[in-house]
């Protein structure tokens, strides 16, 4: 059997876990197409950005299981554990890769919502009377 290569991404919540393996550039998420689980085309481009990159479209396929988080975050973390397995099978794709950032776990995450407070800064509307 061909060798898989097995990585993860994450933003904000969340997480994709990614099985790589040569083929013909088949992309399944969560068991559907990726044009049927992103229709957004602005989406599917950042997932294929790391292949466009590395000039290996068409070369890999990939299952991934994608949760937590909304549509967007889920299309960054895939770009994130496609970047990491393509890596991970080339080093020499690690420089270019890096430069253009698909190998930084984007750090942001929701502030916590304080108490006495509206939002995690906002506060309640100040009544002078």
């Amino acid at each position: 059997m061909a060798e898989v290569t097995n990585t993860l991404g994450r933003r904000k919540t969340a997480v994709a876990r990614l099985y790589m393996t040569p083929g013909n550039g088949t992309i399944l998420v969560n068991g559907r197409a990726l044009n049927e689980y992103f229709p957004s085309e602005i989406l599917q481009i950042i997932v294929n950005q790391p292949f466009a990159l590395t000039k290996t479209e068409g070369a890999y396929d990939i299952k991934a299981n994608l949760d937590g988080g909304g549509i967007k975050g889920q299309a960054e973390a895939l770009r994130l554990a496609i970047s990491r397995a393509l890596q991970e099978i080339d080093p020499e794709r690690r420089p270019a890769l890096k430069k253009e950032g698909f190998l930084t776990r984007d750090p942001r995450m929701v502030e916590r919502k304080k108490p006495g407070r509206k939002k995690a800064r906002r506060k309640f509307q100040f009544s002078k009377r």
